[in-house]
């Protein structure tokens, strides 16, 4: 029931905000019955239904190329209709600054005629008095007839004014809602960047100061996102010549029978101590056990609630919680419970949350990814509410935290306010 309620807000939230967004560029801006209103309204309904093909048909198993076409221009309207909306809104306040400076000077212009107008209201107001009787034996003077002209529409009102004020506010909230998608776009399909974290470690011996680990989180390839994305990601990491890769989940939005061809760069990665992977939810959405195997074919080990020791520390990793639904979540106890406590340990572990169970079994050190730093502003204060840390690194007891924003996008493969990246994160011995 509960969901079901949620289900109709969020309905009714979006069935108005696209009212609004229509009303405001479409309209007010448009004559009735034109081309471009026309086309206006046919957008209004085609595009979110788009969206919601874009959101439903993975889930509903339709044909991949079919997921394809809907992705792009369903996602991309998602994160239009923010940015629009969001502009909209800031553009009714200049709305009311631009109809009261064009009050101001209309009233200021007709000030130089106000002295005749008055003159002629006078003359209107005398002449439309009855005449006085006239005197016995002397004709009556002719009646005058007083037509008064009916006053003007007021500056604020006034037809022409009322539309440019709304073409004017509408077409910067469409440049700027338009170009933040534009640029955000951009952002994403130019590949992550690379970030550089020094994180020290009480317990890692000289022998290990300076171990670089790559860490790359939510590639999320999928109907968006393909072989090229992932081509991009593996060329940026080798470039950075890491001694380990740590890929923490969330790697895809499918099956492997639909992007196994998109994740076989992978095979590329190259580093001393080999690339490492644990699942994310999002795998467990497409098919964890299939994509649990297909990275391991491609060279990658998967660390499934396992660990292994490095020269130095300890690596361990752990199920995303998402597969709790299958019996197959974080076991902490079998990944860390009869290690050695005197060494360092790395956790790999997809989402920020686990955070508590990282510090009850003496995790120096959890990378971690799953918030894309919250991905789409004003995102970010969403995701601080789900989780300890968005993006960065935080310390939490004895144990640090570092969360990646991630190399891809889930939905709408725009990011704003919160880019993309890789982050090497190089151990510090505090024996060095």
């Amino acid at each position: 029931m509960i969901f079901v309620l949620v289900a109709v807000a969020v309905l009714a939230l979006l069935v108005g905000v696209h009212r609004y967004v229509w009303r405001r560029l479409v309209g007010d801006t448009t004559a009735p019955g034109s081309a471009l209103r026309r086309a206006g309204t046919v957008a209004a309904w085609l595009l979110p239904l788009l969206s919601i093909g874009a959101l439903v048909s993975g889930r509903a198993g339709a044909p991949f190329r079919l997921q394809q076409t809907l992705a792009w221009p369903g996602f991309l309207w998602l994160a239009a209709l923010l940015y629009l909306t969001l502009a909209l809104l800031v553009g009714e306040a200049v709305r009311l600054v631009l109809r009261w400076v064009l009050a101001r000077r209309a009233v200021d212009g007709g000030t130089a005629g106000g002295v005749g107008t008055a003159a002629g209201s006078d003359a209107a107001e005398i002449g439309s008095y009855p005449a006085e009787a006239p005197a016995s034996g002397t004709p009556a003077a002719p009646a005058t007839l007083v037509v008064e002209a009916p006053a003007p529409p007021s500056a604020a009102t006034h037809p022409s004014r009322r539309l440019f004020v709304a073409r004017a506010v509408g077409g910067a909230a469409a440049v700027a809602g338009l170009g933040t998608v534009g640029y955000g776009t951009y952002g994403v399909l130019r590949g992550p960047r690379v970030k550089r974290v020094t994180v020290p470690l009480a317990k890692l011996p000289r022998s290990a100061h300076g171990f670089r680990i790559a860490v790359v989180s939510d590639i999320h390839l999928g109907p968006v996102l393909g072989r090229a994305h992932t081509q991009r990601i593996v060329d940026t990491i080798n470039r950075t010549q890491p001694d380990l890769i740590a890929v923490v989940g969330d790697l895809v939005d499918g099956t492997v029978a639909d992007l196994g061809p998109a994740a076989e760069p992978l095979a590329g990665l190259t580093a001393r101590h080999g690339a490492f992977f644990v699942t994310g939810n999002h795998e467990y959405f497409s098919g964890a056990a299939q994509w649990v195997g297909h990275v391991r074919e491609l060279g990658l080990h998967p660390l499934e609630n396992a660990r292994v020791e490095m020269d130095g520390f300890d690596l361990a990793g752990v199920n995303d919680i998402a597969g709790e639904s299958e019996g197959q979540g974080p076991d902490f106890e079998r990944a860390l419970g009869d290690r050695d406590r005197t060494r360092a340990s790395v956790l790999l572990a997809h989402q920020p949350v686990v955070i508590d169970d990282a510090v009850a079994h003496g995790v120096d050190l959890q990378l971690s990814g799953h918030t894309h730093g919250g991905q789409l502003w004003p995102g970010n204060y969403l995701a601080e509410l789900a989780n300890p840390t968005v993006a960065g690194l935080e310390r939490y007891g004895d144990t640090q935290l570092y969360v990646s924003r991630g190399a891809g996008a889930w939905g709408p493969p725009v990011r704003v306010g919160a880019p993309s990246d890789i982050t090497v994160v190089q151990l510090a011995s505090r024996q060095a």
